[in-house]
């Protein structure tokens, strides 16, 4: 039977300081040449795999407070940074975030940090943040609503927020099938990982992977509306690796909203 029970924030903070403990073995970092790069004005991040964030959705930036949601590990938070931003970093595991503050430390950059959660962040005060970036990690939230009202919240009024997350669709498939290149629709959408048994969960999945959460398109991008955002762009993106339902369809999608009220 699956386990309704396991607490999804231990279990993935869990998981997510294992990731960081295999260094760039999984996740690379900033490199010295690419802090520089952004330096002299050529730069780039993304919330998605493989597609960069336009930067007319970013700049002007320079002197802003920019909240990285969700977003340890060294990617977004130094390039914001060397480009001039007043940059914190919000995540679950502090061991992401101490790959955050080894890159600043190494580049002579400010990045601030906060172990939180992206669905609570009480830490954080009303109104602080002009932009707020966060790369895909909704999926490992069971309910993104809460995320939504939380950067809706942290943004100061006409602030950003810039999204990545996966199109519920990619969870439509039974996961083990599809990692041999076949496709077998099997799951429900909204999906959970916990809906698994226990016995398939480890065998799929292991115990250093975080637990994933398929939303509907109506949480993802109308709970974003219903949280007082404007949605003003918008684009899709897909693995850059082999994935067969990459091959047919863009299984990511980006969105840039502006914050138009206060939520009542």
């Amino acid at each position: 039977m699956p386990d309704p029970d396991i607490n999804v924030t231990k279990y993935n903070r869990k998981a997510w300081d294992h990731v960081a403990d295999q260094g760039d073995a999984l996740y690379h970092g900033m490199t010295p040449e690419q802090i520089q790069d952004a330096k002299a004005g050529k730069w780039r991040i993304r919330v998605t795999p493989t597609v960069a964030v336009p930067q007319e959705w970013i700049l002007p930036v320079a002197g802003k407070k920019v909240l990285c949601l969700a977003a340890g590990g060294g990617q977004q938070a130094p390039i914001l940074a060397a480009i001039g931003a007043d940059v914190t970093v919000a995540d679950l595991s502090a061991k992401q975030l101490q790959r955050d503050v080894e890159i600043a430390q190494r580049e002579g950059l400010t990045i601030n940090t906060i172990v939180a959660d992206m669905a609570s962040m009480p830490q954080i005060p009303d109104s602080s943040f002009d932009l707020v970036i966060n790369p895909c990690s909704v999926i490992f939230c069971p309910d993104v609503r809460p995320v939504w009202a939380e950067a809706h919240r942290v943004l100061k009024p006409g602030g950003k927020f810039i999204t990545g997350f996966i199109n519920p669709i990619y969870y439509l498939f039974d996961a083990a099938k599809m990692d041999k290149g076949k496709l077998k629709a099997r799951n429900k959408i909204p999906y959970s990982d916990l809906q698994l048994s226990p016995e398939k969960r480890a065998k799929l999945i292991g115990p250093d992977r975080p637990l994933e959460f398929g939303h509907s398109l109506a949480d993802l991008i109308a709970g974003q509306l219903d949280a007082g955002f404007q949605i003003t762009g918008f684009y899709e993106d897909r693995w850059g690796d082999d994935d067969r339902l990459s091959e047919l369809i863009d299984v990511f999608i980006a969105t840039r909203a502006v914050k138009i009220a206060e939520r009542t």
